[in-house]
């Protein structure tokens, strides 16, 4: 008897996670959409699972498992509005949903997707750019508070304050629960497709892949977007950043070698690329081209695809993605890509015309702290024999980078450049 009984509770449990993992953010978004109250919206679904894992082992898990949790959801957002008095609209509105769930009967409910709706809430101009993405993750993946501040590497305490404040936002200022017209769309899609992308980034920046909450973040990035992809089909640039967060995930085994030591992208050992991920990025790439809207995701997934080339071909194309940089260059006026294409530029026209390119940069604030400026600038230095130069930026670039694996290989350039100036190739 104990045994069953304890079977039926992993059972539940079971079910409550896939429900969790599969349609968190779709109960939050439902739940959220008729009040816009994402805070009691989160508040209700973690009572409707705390029922769920007390009622499913004695009772069996419901045929309707999301639609029982709406329900019970729908149940606890009214409970709470009377319990604090208020007797608003948005309750009577609550309770008539509940009843209609009730007397339709739980195997006839349908849930309506409105995640896109809590995306573009999300990343409203009204929002503060940085927390943008901690909020999608917390409202539409259900990440804590503590595992985003971790990833975005901010004290627990502030990103709880920040995610608070946002949500308040979101009610009191009354932003619109809603997919936005043609006219906006583009505008505000960038921005969701910008919180999803800084996700992303977050979780790339562990090389080592020790990190679990890093990599579960670069993984749901990637979820994120492929749900968009199925929500907007026909928008290339949701397209274009999947095969770019693919492009980039097929070599994330590749970064380090067997003695944990650092890999740039050039001497990569291409049989540990992840294949599948490059055709499935590919696929996805091909589709948004044929569309023909180019934008810079797009254009970013391209410049990844012809380093995937590498792997047929067995070099690289670097004139395309000069191109591609300077297509790029004339979309966003990014000094980052700026320093990119410089670095391509090198490979095509030699390390005085990269080095050329990237004193156009220079002067700019946003790569004074920006360890892959001073990092290319160091290389371009070296292969032109220029040892003090080129100390010196290696020296700025080591002391700008975290990852110990990394400061090692810079450190290992760096010595290289004194000893045999003029003799480098190839980037960081």
């Amino acid at each position: 008897m104990r045994r069953a009984v304890e079977q039926g509770a992993d059972a539940a449990r079971a079910a409550a996670e896939t429900v969790a993992r599969r349609s968190y953010g779709r109960l939050v978004a439902w739940l959220t959409a008729r009040t816009r109250d994402v805070a009691a919206a989160e508040d209700a679904l973690a009572d409707a699972f705390a029922a769920a894992l007390a009622e499913w082992p004695r009772r069996g898990v419901p045929d309707r498992p999301e639609a029982w949790l709406a329900t019970v959801g729908r149940r606890k957002l009214i409970d709470a509005a009377r319990r604090r008095g208020h007797r608003d609209a948005s309750t009577g509105h609550l309770q008539i949903i509940a009843e209609e769930l009730e007397e339709a009967g739980l195997r006839e409910v349908d849930i309506p997707d409105e995640r896109l709706a809590l995306m573009f809430a999300c990343v409203h101009p009204a929002i503060d750019r940085a927390v943008r993405a901690p909020l999608i993750l917390q409202t539409v993946l259900g990440f804590d508070a503590g595992a985003i501040a971790s990833a975005f590497l901010v004290a627990p305490a502030a990103m709880g304050q920040r995610l608070v404040r946002a949500k308040a936002k979101i009610r009191q200022a009354g932003i619109p629960f809603r997919v936005p017209e043609r006219a906006e769309l583009a505008e505000r899609l960038e921005a969701v497709l910008d919180a999803i992308y800084a996700a992303y980034a977050e979780g790339w920046a562990d090389p080592a892949g020790t990190d679990s909450r890093r990599r579960s973040l670069a993984e749901e990035a990637i979820w994120l977007g492929q749900l968009v992809v199925s929500l907007l089909p026909a928008e290339p640039e949701v397209l274009g950043l999947v095969s770019l967060m693919l492009h980039t995930e097929a070599r994330r085994g590749a970064r380090r070698n067997a003695a944990g030591e650092y890999v740039p992208l050039a001497e990569q050992d291409m049989a540990a690329w992840d294949a599948a991920l490059i055709d499935d990025a590919e696929a996805l790439l091909l589709q948004a081209a044929a569309m023909r809207r180019s934008g810079r995701y797009q254009l970013e997934a391209a410049v990844q695809s012809v380093h995937a080339a590498r792997r047929v071909t067995g070099r690289t194309d670097w004139p395309a993605i000069v191109v591609l940089y300077d297509a790029l260059a004339a979309i966003t006026g990014s000094p980052v890509v700026a320093m990119n294409r410089a670095v391509a530029v090198a490979e095509v026209h030699g390390a005085e015309a990269g080095l050329a390119a990237l004193d156009d940069v220079a002067s700019d604030a946003r790569l004074a702290d920006y360890q892959p400026y001073w990092a290319a600038r160091a290389g371009l230095l070296a292969r032109l024999g220029d040892a003090d130069a080129a100390e010196q930026a290696y020296q700025r670039a080591i002391g700008l980078e975290a990852d110990p694996a990394v400061r090692r290989f810079l450190l290992v350039r760096c010595a290289a450049a004194r000893r045999h100036p003029g003799t480098q190739h190839g980037g960081c």
